[in-house]
């Protein structure tokens, strides 16, 4: 059986990234197709030999991702690889990558992280943190008018849809008008190990985006000073390291192993955004740490609330300090070896067994 997989763009690692990690090992003869490729961010875990890049390509050097002004050119650019060659095709999508077309007697497969966020329920915020001038804002709901008319045609093409999360599975259903069976994302539990000790500090890991809430948890930390390490890289970090105070650390980018340390002596996990699924909060709880999380989203189908962390139900400060608050007063009921096996049930091993199963094999 030869199987290709699809990705949208491969020029970060994140959340998306890993589950696509997981099924190149699974397929490890599969071809990656992809919009964009960044050797230098991505070529650790998916070499270039593997890897086949679209034509947008070509405007992807120096640093420069120029391939993101041919927005309205992907549905187009996606149509045109063939796959003619292959069985089944598996897309990891969060965008463009559901909308490949494949011969009739070519499985599709497509494993949606989210419908397109930025042209259906989020658009209006998108709009609103690009921060474009009149002219290219009215533009660019010309384009997004578009996109979504494709995006909903496109979204007839997969044979089979897993979603990520309930969440996802509900807006699956709101924006495609299809069936899909939730698959929880793979979380590779042997780089953690139960920790009880902690150093006292709490601990984020995120793409500093403004969607991700970071800033609130910066204004908490710096209002009740206690220590709080923020780990990740993304377009807020300047802004973030402006507002941070004396007890708030803002370390970049850090490897997996590094990530994973300061996962292992942290005191508990923040989790201050709306995310499909996320990963970051199961790894923690896999080191044994209780998780503070908004509550919405996946996280709500990971954490247990009194049993392996905390929720906060409002984004402001005030709501996340009364989480907090929760969470320290209980921390002595949290047990470490509960919350690593709440994360055991998020498994790489689940992950493949039901994929495998899913293909028949």
């Amino acid at each position: 059986m030869k199987v290709a997989l699809v990705h949208d763009f491969l020029v970060r690692l994140g959340g998306a990234e890993r589950v696509l990690k997981t099924l190149a090992d699974m397929f490890p003869d599969a071809p990656i197709y992809t919009l964009a490729y960044d050797e230098k961010a991505c070529g650790k875990n998916f070499p270039a030999s593997r890897v086949r890049p679209s034509r947008l390509q070509k405007w992807q050097f120096s640093g420069r991702r120029l391939y993101r002004y041919f927005f309205a050119k992907m549905p187009q650019i996606v149509e045109e690889w063939d796959f003619s060659e292959f069985d089944v095709v598996i897309s990891s999508s969060n965008s463009f990558a559901h909308g490949i077309v494949v011969p009739s007697t070519t499985k599709h497969i497509c494993y949606c992280h989210s419908p397109m966020r930025y042209a259906w329920d989020y658009s209006h915020e998108y709009l609103e943190e690009q921060k474009f001038g009149f002219f290219r804002k009215i533009l660019t709901q010309w384009i997004m008018k578009d996109i979504r008319i494709w995006d909903r045609l496109a979204s007839d093409r997969p044979d089979i849809y897993l979603a990520n999360s309930q969440h996802v599975q509900k807006r699956i259903s709101k924006y495609y008008r299809r069936e899909s069976r939730v698959v929880y994302p793979p979380v590779d539990l042997s780089r953690f190990s139960v920790n009880r000790k902690h150093e006292d500090y709490f601990l984020i890991v995120s793409q500093l985006s403004a969607y991700k809430k970071i800033h609130l948890a910066v204004q908490l930390f710096n209002k009740i000073g206690r220590r709080l390490i923020v780990i990740g890289s993304g377009p807020q970090e300047q802004y973030l390291k402006n507002i941070a105070g004396p007890k708030v650390e803002i370390l970049g980018w850090k490897s997996d192993e590094e990530t994973a340390q300061y996962m292992q002596y942290c005191r508990a996990f923040i989790f201050s955004g709306e995310e499909d699924f996320g990963i970051t909060p199961v790894e923690a709880m896999a080191c044994g740490k209780p998780v503070l999380a908004y509550r919405k989203g996946g996280v709500t189908e990971t954490v247990l609330a009194g049993v392996t962390g905390e929720f906060f139900d409002e984004l402001t400060v005030s709501s996340m300090e009364e989480g907090l608050a929760r969470l320290v007063l209980h921390e002595g009921k949290y047990d470490a070896m509960k919350i690593r096996e709440r994360a055991e049930e998020f498994s790489e091993e689940r992950f493949r067994d039901t994929i495998l199963g899913i293909l028949g094999l």
